[in-house]
């Protein structure tokens, strides 16, 4: 087997570690509230951690590399609120692109036999599910525009030491399942579909083996470490968005305040052990 499929395979496999978390997520039913919620803060907790603890400073060290320390300090930052603004901007102005409709079980209208209280229970279940698919959603393009550059580095350092590859593809694919949580809990409560919460969350991964291939054949000629570090700020501005604007309020409208806190502080430390074994 030469390096460079080496390289691919062990990227695919960091990658599609996500549908391990799928699995996870389908462990509870579509009516426990509970689960949903601290499932959701334990989302949220995942990407705020890794944000703030880990893509920031990476952003800043990249960057370090052309510019001084104060001024790669001050571009991360100024790229993570761009990150934040782009996302926010996506959330107000193309929210039907996102939020599809897509029934749990049965078509969510009210029929000639419902009572006024029926048909009214009905659309609010209804306009829960879209949120909840739209949360999801979210996730999955967060998650997938992270493991892009996540792949990258999984096939550079494979291609550069077929130990060191396997090591970081460990780590990498450890701490890719709660991302892949992150992903399928509010999709298969929405839906109540494991094979779209599936779906979702193992496409949000395989842009770990696209980045692995972007690396390959495009982007060695173009990509730099301060492209790279733009790239790791706007994304954890992205993430630190999602998690407070959709994960944290969703996660408290389905469960207690605590079960939400709860799940975020789990997540942190699951991300946490996660990037010690990283290192």
């Amino acid at each position: 087997m030469s390096n460079v499929t080496y390289a691919f395979l062990l990227t695919l496999f960091a990658g599609l570690a996500t549908t391990i978390g799928s699995a996870i997520s389908f462990f509870a039913k579509t009516t426990n509230k509970a689960f949903l919620s601290i499932s959701l803060g334990f989302s949220a907790g995942v990407m705020i951690y890794i944000s703030m603890i880990e893509m920031f400073d990476e952003a800043v060290e990249s960057l370090e590399t052309t510019f001084s320390g104060d001024q790669a300090y001050m571009y991360a930052t100024i790229a993570f609120f761009v990150g934040i603004a782009i996302i926010a901007i996506i959330d107000k102005f193309v929210p039907e692109a996102i939020n599809p409709h897509e029934p749990k079980e049965t078509m969510y209208e009210c029929t000639m036999d419902m009572t006024d209280e029926e048909c009214a229970e009905l659309e609010t279940k209804t306009k829960e599910n879209d949120q909840l698919m739209k949360t999801g959603l979210f996730s999955a393009l967060a998650v997938a525009i992270h493991n892009f550059p996540e792949g990258i580095a999984t096939f550079a350092s494979a291609l550069i030491n077929p130990a060191l590859g396997l090591s970081v593809a460990i780590a990498v694919a450890i701490h890719n399942i709660p991302e892949g949580i992150a992903v399928s809990a509010p999709i298969y409560y929405a839906t109540g579909s494991r094979k779209k919460a599936f779906f979702y969350s193992a496409l949000s991964g395989l842009t770990e083996p696209l980045g692995a291939l972007a690396a390959y054949v495009v982007l060695h000629r173009v990509m730099s470490e301060a492209v790279l570090g733009y790239l790791f700020a706007g994304v954890a501005g992205i993430m630190v968005f999602i998690s407070l604007d959709e994960l944290l309020p969703t996660a408290q409208k389905y469960g207690k305040h605590h079960h939400a806190i709860y799940g975020v502080f789990a997540g942190m430390a699951v991300m946490a052990i996660s990037l010690v074994l990283l290192r």
